[in-house]
């Protein structure tokens, strides 16, 4: 790799031997004019790519949400549920489980959980990706990352067509993390094994716009 390097850098130091240093460009402008996004059917998109990638996803409107919710869980007979400090209320309003509040719980309490409930920061149709950034109702990174069950609310202002628009509602200070689809692997023979390093099962609610 070094060699390679130096070979390059050697070719570029050639190039600009007779170039004055004076008149060397410090900065360049590097034109980016590449199309931000291939589709403005977000949500049918981005609920097509979710699906690709073995998630669960069902579109519902913001006043059906509380009630996809506690179907959502009833469907799967859950029964703890872990939650960031500052999840909606209203949202497990129906939840017909015990919601455990995550102010720090250990490694080995997340684990005990059935399941985690978040939010999302940005949704990116084209790749079917979610971001969490920690921030309003996602909790920390931990929280979505142990339970074997990730149920995530993902509201129509937060889907984006591409990734650079994408990046351009993220702070890249924050601790972020992307989501496509279950947690999964495979070996030499593609075998698929879900749930290796994260959760196994990924259920989205997408609000309709």
């Amino acid at each position: 790799m070094t060699g390679s390097r130096e070979k390059v850098l050697g070719k570029i130091r050639a190039a600009l031997a007779d170039v004055p240093r004076e008149e060397r460009p410090e900065d360049v402008d590097v034109p980016r004019g590449y199309a931000p996004s291939h589709s403005d059917d977000t949500i049918p998109l981005l609920t097509d790519r979710l699906e690709d990638y073995k998630a669960v996803v069902h579109q519902v409107s913001a006043g059906d949400l509380p009630d996809a919710i506690a179907t959502a869980l009833k469907r799967r007979s859950l029964e703890r549920i872990a939650v960031p400090p500052d999840l909606p209320a209203e949202w497990t309003a129906s939840a017909p489980v015990t919601l455990v509040r995550d102010d720090g719980l250990s490694i080995p309490q997340l684990d005990s959980v059935d399941g985690v409930i978040t939010g999302c920061a940005v949704a990116i149709a084209e790749t079917g990706t979610i971001v969490l950034d920690a921030g309003a109702a996602q909790g920390r990174r931990a929280i979505s990352l142990v339970p074997d069950y990730h149920l995530c609310v993902v509201r129509a202002d937060q889907v984006v067509n591409g990734v650079p628009e994408a990046i351009s509602r993220l702070d890249p200070q924050r601790p972020l993390t992307w989501i496509s689809g279950p947690s999964a692997t495979s070996d030499i023979e593609l075998d698929r094994v879900e749930g290796v390093h994260g959760p196994r099962t990924l259920e989205v609610l997408v609000e309709e716009a």
